[in-house]
């Protein structure tokens, strides 16, 4: 065993410190050769019942640890946040960062050689992610995979997106109250996150597609026993990553994260990914902007028939062959960096090259694509977004990729919901709702508030989709003509916060901008008048965020986490 080992410096130290390390760690019954130098690792677990995707990590836990021991480590399980979008206000986004941080600071202030990362809900992954990259000490990630597919009235309905369907239904007077009720349990019937090609799966086939999770181990749902028996083998292997010396930093190249891009754009993954790529990109060195992810994503096909885009859900992804079959079309078409390395020790292209695609229903081949290259996520520029815009043109109505409207302006999304149900409402199906005020500084956190529903006497009149303008985010699973992340934000005078009722938005995904016809000498009159929203907090935690959080194009990180701080071992505690 090695003496330099990192978790040395406390285990195998000598006089009063030694002695207080390990005496303390035998009050839960190890014995004294747990001690002998052999790799510590620890078990970063996200569970709480607060955030019901992660609920079910702590039985994952019991079997990374099985797997550690088998491989001659010494496992050590503790308790992270968890960011569960579900049930946290104003937004799980808001507290991304504070877990990130909790997460490296955890790391690097306790006897550790090696981490397992247990996560599950959209923002636990990349802050996971994000604070194992700035501690740089080998890491793997487990997800804890998608719930069993949703089951109402004989079909299949997946989470998250059914909320928006049945909302709208609901609203038009399609659906009782009583009905959307019962089908709250029927599009949630076990542990795991959104089973939809939201954000969570999403930020799981990322993890992958970086290299940061053993292949396969993206799709596999939540309650299959092969969940547990990833968590196990991610035990062995983060040993012998230990001996390997085997760091995310050789891991989280420029490469992987190129990789990334386009296998979101193959998936029809969330824009979200854009966020956290983007953030996660800063802790490593590596440089991505906004034309990276547009660029990147224009010659590849989506070739996932998968909610909110398509028709299937994350279980049937799983048994058509999951991720490695996706990776193995775009490698064969050559739009993947095959070298690239991962957890595994081996490269991308090796770890996939026995991947079966079953069908082509769920996968499609990339010479038959589900939807055409060039339909991925799409980033827009122009006077109404100087530092980028993004829209999810899957999801989205092609007869409103370009479209001439008249802007209705909202200074909050609770300002449009105020008044969306008023049958007296100045709107028609060509008005391009404009919802500010839900940037990063805004909000604050920049929630997933910007596909609002459209307003009632448009769904009774048939109306299904309308453009919305926002700089806020959107939840994976949802859908509609959207513009996202709007940057800079209105909170800190961005072109958003001076638009007005009546001004005309011109919205041209296929030649990527979005402006307001409106003369510069008008805007900047504008400009000139306009004052910056009150602060809405002056002391704690979402004090400090606002106070460093960088904008929507720079990954929404706090100005002062960019970069990897290392794992050198800290100061003496006694």
């Amino acid at each position: 065993m090695s003496e330099g080992r990192r978790s040395q410096a406390w285990f195998g130290a000598a006089g009063r410190g030694g002695m207080l390390y390990r005496s303390w760690m035998r009050n839960q019954g190890f014995g004294p050769e747990v001690f002998d130098g052999r790799p510590v690792i620890g078990i970063a677990v996200s569970a709480s019942e607060l955030a019901p995707c992660n609920a079910h990590l702590t039985r994952v836990a019991e079997a990374v640890k099985r797997g550690v021991w088998q491989a001659g480590g010494f496992p050590l399980e503790f308790p992270t946040m968890a960011t569960g979008e579900t049930l946290m206000r104003p937004t799980a986004m808001l507290y991304r960062n504070l877990m990130a941080m909790e997460v490296e600071e955890l790391i690097r202030a306790n006897p550790l050689d090696g981490v397992v990362l247990l996560s599950g809900c959209d923002k636990t992954t990349p802050a996971m992610l994000m604070g194992a990259a700035s501690v740089d000490l080998p890491a793997v990630m487990v997800t804890g995979g998608p719930m069993l597919n949703g089951k109402f009235q004989g079909r299949d309905v997946g989470s998250g997106t059914a909320v928006w369907q049945m909302e709208a239904e609901v609203k038009a007077g399609r659906m009782t109250e009583e009905e959307c009720f019962f089908a709250e349990g029927c599009m949630a019937r076990s542990n795991g996150h959104c089973m939809t090609m939201g954000t969570a799966s999403t930020m799981a086939c990322m993890a992958e597609t970086l290299g940061m999770q053993l292949p396969g181990s993206a799709t596999w749902p939540a309650v299959d026993m092969r969940r547990y028996e990833t968590g196990q083998a991610a035990g062995r292997r983060i040993v012998e990553m230990v001996e390997e010396e085997l760091r995310p930093s050789r891991i989280l190249t420029r490469e992987a994260f190129e990789n990334a891009i386009r296998t979101n754009a193959a998936i029809g993954g969330s824009t979200n990914a854009i966020i956290h790529l983007t953030a996660l990109a800063g802790r490593v060195g590596v440089h991505l902007d906004a034309e990276d992810f547009d660029r990147l994503a224009r010659d590849v096909p989506t070739l996932l028939n998968l909610m909110p885009s398509g028709k299937y859900l994350m279980e049937d992804f799983c048994y058509a062959g999951g991720l490695p079959a996706v990776h193995q079309e775009l490698v064969r078409a050559k739009l993947l960096h095959a070298e690239a390395l991962t957890v595994t020790g081996r490269t991308l292209a090796e770890n996939v090259a026995d991947a079966e695609r079953i069908g082509d229903e769920v996968i499609t081949p990339v010479d038959a694509p589900f939807q055409a290259a060039g339909s991925g996520t799409a980033v827009l520029h122009g006077n109404l977004c100087p530092d980028g815009a993004v829209i999810k043109q899957s999801a989205a109505s092609p007869h409103l990729l370009t479209h001439t409207g008249t802007a209705r302006v909202f200074d909050s999304p609770e300002a449009y919901h105020a008044v969306c149900d008023d049958p007296d409402l100045d709107v028609d199906e060509n008005t391009v709702l404009v919802i500010r005020g839900a940037g990063p500084k805004g909000y604050p956190g920049m929630p997933e508030v910007s596909n609002v529903p459209l307003p009632t006497k448009l769904l009774k009149a048939g109306v299904t989709d309308m453009v919305r303008v926002c700089d806020g985010r959107m939840s994976g699973t949802g859908y509609g003509t959207v513009v996202l992340h709007v940057a800079p934000e209105a909170a800190v005078g961005g072109p958003l916060a001076l638009v007005r009722d009546g001004d005309t938005i011109t919205l041209d995904v296929p030649g990527r901008s979005l402006n307001l016809q409106v003369d510069d000498a008008e805007l900047e009159r504008r400009r000139a008048a306009w004052e910056p929203p009150a602060p809405r907090h002056t002391s704690g935690y979402a004090w400090l965020y606002t106070q460093h959080v960088e904008g929507a194009d720079r990954g929404a990180d706090f100005d002062f986490l960019r970069g990897c701080r290392g794992h050198a071992v800290p100061r003496d505690s006694h």
